[in-house]
């Protein structure tokens, strides 16, 4: 996070211009960092805290922030002294655990904390390989953002192959199932997306509409299902002609959500 806005003046232009454009020397840092091995990250810059590239991100600036352990210490620096953010095209993913009560009822919970983990370490992994960030896990689902700072103008792209990715990294498609059941949704549109939160608390994240219907899409896919809006679809470039189209009826629309439906 080396752009720095004039001082005090942290504008929503500045907001536009950074979400948007970014630095291409920061895209290529991630780019490079995130090939170093060893989980967990930085959910900004993919910087490693553990394994063999730890020290040397420690010298660079980039270990874990006391204060955020999800982020290192330049990227929580840069967020925590400038707020703000701006209306930008971002493609939202969605993807939650199917009967995670059930699963959570038949175990220990010290074994059900060990598959949530497994499952944050490998959506981690997914969402930074396809230049996404984590906004944050809740509980078994995951919420993650693409846009043009990290993931250039093909973000919808990216979002798609992620969540083609996370099925497939989780069992889907194997002939022994999946080792955790997952449902996801991806979306794109206008969200505020900036810095939020005070202290220890601030993240990126966005908000508006388009958050709730992606977080609705997942709510609605079924296992093994990625639902794709037609929005997200067209900025994706998916154009398979076989592809299964479905209408939902999503809670506060007033008119159906056209979905295409993916599967490993």
């Amino acid at each position: 996070m080396s752009t720095d806005p004039p001082p005090h003046q942290e504008t929503e232009q500045f907001w536009l211009d950074f979400l948007t454009k970014g630095d291409p020397r920061e895209r290529q840092m991630r780019r490079w960092l995130a090939h170093i091995p060893s989980n967990p990250r930085c959910r900004m810059c993919a910087a490693p805290f553990s394994g063999v590239g730890a020290p040397i991100m420690r010298m660079m600036g980039k270990g874990r922030a006391a204060k955020n352990p999800t982020m290192c210490m330049t990227c929580f620096t840069f967020l925590a002294a400038h707020h703000g953010g701006a209306e930008i095209d971002v493609t939202l993913l969605f993807a939650d655990i199917r009967g995670s009560t059930a699963i959570a009822e038949g175990m220990t919970p010290a074994a059900f904390r060990a598959i949530l983990d497994r499952f944050y370490d490998v959506a981690a992994q997914v969402v930074i390989g396809n230049e996404g960030e984590i906004d944050k896990f809740v509980g078994d689902e995951l919420v993650a953002l693409f846009f043009p700072m990290l993931a250039g103008e093909e973000h919808a792209a990216h979002a798609v192959e992620a969540a083609r990715a996370l099925l497939r990294t989780t069992g889907h498609g194997d002939p022994d199932g999946p080792w955790i059941s997952l449902g996801a949704g991806v979306h794109t549109g206008v969200a505020w997306v900036g810095a939020v939160g005070e202290g220890s608390h601030t993240q990126i994240t966005a908000v508006g509409d388009n958050v709730n219907i992606t977080a609705r899409l997942a709510s609605a896919a079924a296992a093994g299902e990625i639902l794709v809006t037609t929005a997200a679809a067209t900025a994706a470039h998916l154009t398979d002609p076989d592809a299964e189209h479905r209408q939902l009826a999503l809670k506060g629309k007033s008119q159906p959500t056209e979905v295409v439906v993916l599967r490993v």
